[in-house]
This record gives C-alpha cells, sequence and structure tokens, in this order.
C-alpha cells in the first residue's frame, strides 16, 4: 500500500496492508468511571505528570481568542465537554480527547500562551525531550503573557472579562480555581492486555480528524530512549536524501522505517509477523539497552549512510517510484551483518540487479511481511549485493 502524508513523503509500505487485513472486531472488558475536578486540581495533576499529553495527539492548535472563550465559558459556569483519560499505569493518565480544552486552561493558569514556535516546542517535548513544559513557558521566544482576548458583546459593549488574567479576576479567580468542575471520565482497560482500546477510543472520539498510524502508537506503548536517538538520526541529511523529503514525515513514517531495520539487523532469526507487534516487542525490549547499546546502533545506521553515499536520492524507489520499505530494509539487514568484512560502496546498479532478481521479486509479491518472505529478501540482498 502506498502512504502519504501532509509533507508528501510516499512509502510502499508492505506492513499497512498487513495490519488492516490482520485487526478484526475486537470486545473489551472497559472499566470508565466520571470524576469532576476542579480547575486548581487539573492543573496540578499536570504538574505532577500525573495527567500527560500522549505522542499521538496533535498540535496545540488553539488560537487566543477560541482559549478565551473556553475560559469564559467556565467563569460563566456555562458546561465544557468532558475530559476522556486513559489509565495506562497506576497515577498515570494520558489525555485520549480534551487536549486542547485542557492545555488552555492549564496556559491561562499559568498566564502563558504559546507563540507559532512555542507550539513546536510543545510537540518536541510530548515525545521524549527533557525540557519540563515550565521551562519552556519561561521562554518568551516559546510562550507569551496570556491575557483574554473577546470579542464585544451585544450592541458594541465590552465584555467585563476582556483582557484580563488568571491573578485580575478578582473575586471571580477563587470561583474558576475551585468551585468550576470539568466532568473527566477515566477509563481502564482490563482485557485484552494490550491497550488497543485508547487508541480505538481516540479514533472514534478525536475531532482532529485522523486516525492514528502505527508508529503514533508505538511511540506511545512502547516508549524507548532508543527513540530519542532515532529522532536525531532522522534529521541526518543522508538519510533525508534517500527518503525523499527535508521535513521529517508527521506520523513518524520515516521514525519506524529505521526502527524497523534496526530490529531486522538484531532479531531477524527470531522474526514473526505481524510487523506491528514485532516492533512493540522489540521498543519494549530496547529499554534495557545501555546508552552504549543506543550509540552503537546508530553508529551502525551512520556506517551504512555512508556506504549509501554513491547512491542517486530514488535508488530505494520500486517500481511505482515510491520508497520501498522492504527493499532499504532487506540491504540494511544484509550490509550491516557483514560490516567488518564489507568495504565497498553500494551503487545504482546493484539495487537495480536486486530489485530485478526472480527470487526476490518473489517475496515481495504476497505475503509481503510474512517470515518467510522477509528472511527471503534479506537472503537475496546478501547474494546479489557482494
Amino acid at each position: 500500500m502506498v502512504t502519504k502524508d501532509e509533507h508528501n513523503l510516499e512509502f510502499d509500505d508492505d506492513s499497512q496492508k498487513e495490519t488492516e487485513e490482520d485487526i478484526g472486531l475486537k470486545s473489551y472488558d472497559i472499566t470508565s468511571s466520571p470524576n469532576d475536578f476542579n480547575i486548581s486540581t487539573i492543573c496540578n495533576l499536570i504538574d505532577e505528570n500525573v495527567v500527560q499529553i500522549p505522542v499521538f495527539q496533535r498540535n496545540y492548535v488553539w488560537d487566543k481568542m477560541r482559549a478565551s472563550k473556553l475560559i469564559e465559558s467556565i467563569i460563566i459556569g456555562l458546561p465544557i465537554p468532558q475530559i476522556f483519560l486513559y489509565e495506562k499505569d497506576k497515577n498515570q493518565f494520558l489525555v485520549i480527547d480534551g487536549q486542547q480544552r485542557l492545555l488552555s486552561i492549564y496556559f491561562f493558569v499559568k498566564q502563558r500562551f504559546p507563540t507559532p514556535l512555542g507550539r513546536q516546542k510543545i510537540r518536541e517535548l510530548v515525545i521524549g525531550k527533557n525540557e519540563t513544559l515550565n521551562n519552556l513557558m519561561e521562554n518568551d521566544e516559546y510562550f507569551t503573557d496570556f491575557k483574554l482576548s473577546l470579542p464585544l458583546l451585544e450592541e458594541g459593549q465590552k465584555n467585563s472579562l476582556n483582557k484580563l488574567t488568571i491573578e485580575t479576576l478578582g473575586e471571580k479567580k477563587h470561583t474558576f480555581m475551585f468551585l468550576r468542575t470539568i466532568r473527566c471520565i477515566m477509563i481502564k482497560q482490563n482485557s485484552p492486555n494490550d491497550e488497543s482500546s485508547m487508541f480505538e477510543i481516540f479514533n472514534r472520539l478525536n475531532t482532529g480528524g485522523y486516525n492514528l498510524k502505527p508508529q503514533e502508537i508505538r511511540m506511545c506503548l512502547a516508549y524507548t530512549p532508543l527513540y530519542e536517538h532515532i529522532l536525531e538520526m532522522n534529521l541526518d541529511p543522508r538519510w533525508r536524501k534517500l527518503v525523499g523529503s527535508e521535513t521529517p514525515d508527521v506520523h513518524f513514517k520515516d521514525i519506524e522505517i529505521i526502527l524497523r531495520s534496526l530490529a531486522m539487523y538484531e532479531l531477524s532469526d527470531s522474526y514473526t509477523s505481524p510487523m506491528n507487534a514485532f516492533l512493540i516487542a522489540y521498543s519494549k525490549k530496547t529499554k534495557t539497552y545501555t546508552v552504549d547499546h543506543y550509540t552503537t546502533l546508530m553508529n551502525l545506521f551512520s556506517w551504512f549512510l555512508d556506504r549509501c553515499s554513491d547512491l542517486d536520492k530514488d535508488s530505494f524507489r520500486s517500481a511505482n517510484s515510491k520508497f520501498s520499505i522492504s527493499l532499504f530494509e532487506s540491504v540494511f539487514v544484509s550490509l550491516c551483518k557483514r560490516k567488518e568484512s564489507y568495504t565497498s560502496y553500494l551503487t545504482n546498479n546493484q539495487l537495480l540487479d536486486l530489485k530485478m532478481d526472480t527470487e526476490y521479486i518473489e517475496a515481495t509479491t504476497s505475503g509481503i511481511a510474512s517470515r518467510a518472505n522477509v528472511l527471503k529478501r534479506i537472503a537475496c540482498a546478501e547474494r546479489v549485493l557482494k
């Protein structure tokens, strides 16, 4: 299946088709309980990292006027939509619906509102950076002061709340912080033991207009320090040239390719389909790796990029002109396993020979993500790329 994102990165993705075919209708045993939290409690939960924004959530996109209308509604006692929180671990809840509302409230209480650059930094923070949100808010490059921005009332009357901050609300501050509550639905999945309901609920409830992609799910379910190294490697100009875009994929597909290549390098002998489960298991396994192990993997990937320095930018493209993940993976594994003895540089003709190899073509026709075909492609690459 060909996938295309907002930054025009296009991939020939075998695992995506596998995922769509393998997923059936599931039944869930879920416990859900309503809790009414006041604003003070909600902000404390965010400060204490009890309530977290998962990686698959979109950027904060509300403007100051829309955020101000939400705050106004709370101050004057109007109800707002409930928030859905997923209990991932004890005292750890992920927002699966209501991120924009929660952050708007939090920013108002902190008297800071994100700039366009600040919105980008929030996204980076969510995917594993060490800097805290409070530290970001102190930086004037990323945040500005938050005063309510409200339009005129009917007949041109000024809104008495316009340009107020949490500290200038007067008596309304106590009402806002302690007497106004927001209904939060706490969801816990009892079975099956795979946390899949979190994503099913998100896809059905979210107002962002998109369904989650596999790597977005993995980076939430099985976040590992390895991802921080991969995120950095993903910006390497040599890699961006091979992928065909200077801009990283917003759904982390390029991250997935690096992860998948490393996983196959280390665990191809024990690989079993489906690919998605294999990559989640590998992600969880790498949580126990040492810093030296992460460094070794990144050095290996960098070495491979050097071996590709003579290739054209479309060398890893398939017949439909899309980046072939299975081709890249098989070439990567076959070369890296021979790193000590492989001193040559890949050529365009070598990759063309591999693409036209009869056995390789057979392994990319059907059942692409099956164990037999994955191993066959790697063996073909080892034979052709001498």
